[in-house]
């Protein structure tokens, strides 16, 4: 069973993820941190809330810029070609610097369940296309079409959500955009349990919260 990540690692993973710098305070002023630790964090939460719709539309737009480029199983980058999950993981990467699981599975566990005739620009849409749910996931562009990588010898291009083929294996939706100022109070509600005693590591924090056991996924 995998080790409980500290409430610290997962305050600021959340505060990482929107973009946020994350850092102890001083040993001089270490009496009275959790406080301005938690305030200083329910200050930014209304700022991620206000601009979660304008990165939900930068997704969408990004994820244009990449059509034509060619598919290549376990791909991360469009220099090298993309799957669906590394297309989805480059366009977050970018647009607002949190990294997404790696697989699509790992994918459907996060953010809010959206219903099909909920979706917006931004949303992740899931598919079984390997005869297993949520192998296969794209980003939604809005009046039923969503771009993703689909398969070898195809490059990333725009389908129709109610196409029969995929209207037959959509598994359903989540949005990410909007989810994180949603949980960012429940860990600040807790922030003063835990001391910050030392700067947190970056690369410390994602080791211990975006592996992914089961490699590259199409």
């Amino acid at each position: 069973m995998p080790l409980p990540i500290p409430l610290r690692h997962r305050l600021a993973f959340a505060l990482f993820a929107a973009g946020l710098a994350v850092a102890a305070p001083p040993a001089a002023a270490q009496d009275g941190a959790n406080h301005s630790f938690a305030t200083a964090a329910t200050a930014t939460v209304k700022v991620a809330a206000e601009t979660a719709l304008d990165s939900a539309q930068n997704l969408a737009s990004a994820a244009l810029d990449l059509i034509g480029i060619r598919y290549k199983w376990g791909g991360n980058t469009p220099e090298t070609g993309l799957d669906c999950s590394g297309l989805v993981r480059y366009v977050f990467q970018q647009v607002t610097g949190a990294n997404l699981p790696r697989t699509a599975r790992d994918m459907s566990r996060l953010g809010d369940t959206v219903a099909a005739n909920d979706l917006q620009p931004g949303d992740l849409v899931f598919f079984n296309t390997r005869r297993f749910p949520f192998s296969h996931v794209g980003i939604y562009l809005g009046d039923n079409r969503f771009v993703h990588a689909p398969r070898r010898g195809r490059e990333v291009e725009i389908a129709a959500l109610d196409s029969a083929f995929w209207k037959k294996r959509f598994n359903g939706a989540r949005r990410m955009a909007g989810a994180l100022p949603g949980f960012i109070p429940t860990l600040i509600g807790e922030a003063s349990a835990e001391p910050l005693a030392a700067p947190l590591a970056i690369p410390e924090l994602f080791a211990a919260t975006t592996a992914s056991p089961d490699g590259p996924h199409p």
